[in-house]
């Protein structure tokens, strides 16, 4: 298996402590510096209001195999929680597109520290991604 970074995180965020714990939660707003191989691909991100990010959780610990939640002092299966520690640090946030050039992307809502690499750029779409009636607590 091999990730190709497509580019980097531009964020305020230099620590892990510094970061929301969730991308909702944040109130700044990001850069995502796309590399030149890829920029072909972001055109039409501008007419967009909602992207999914893909970044690499570089200073994650993997070794996490179970953790606790904001929600309980109960330790629970890693893959039941949306920890950045994890084996494979993939994270992804939902985020709303504000600008788009050649080759960046200005959003809101990522909590990726700088300097993150990022894997990958989908569309969402509100249709196909939200489940209103999903149970989201364990």
């Amino acid at each position: 298996m091999e990730l190709i970074p497509i580019g980097k995180v531009n964020s305020v965020y230099k620590e892990k402590k510094d970061a929301p714990r969730q991308g909702k939660l944040s109130k700044n707003s990001s850069t995502l510096e796309i590399f030149k191989d890829y920029r072909g691909g972001i055109k039409e991100l501008k007419n967009l209001t909602h992207i999914i990010v893909l970044y690499w959780g570089d200073q994650s610990d993997r070794k996490v195999i179970r953790s606790k939640t904001p929600f309980s002092e109960t330790e629970i299966g890693v893959f039941a929680t949306r920890s950045p520690n994890r084996p494979n640090p993939i994270a992804f946030c939902v985020c709303e597109v504000l600008e788009v050039t050649d080759r960046t992307i200005k959003v809101n809502n990522l909590d990726a520290l700088d300097g993150s690499s990022i894997l990958d750029i989908k569309v969402y779409v509100p249709e196909l991604d939200s489940y209103p009636d999903a149970k989201s607590r364990v």
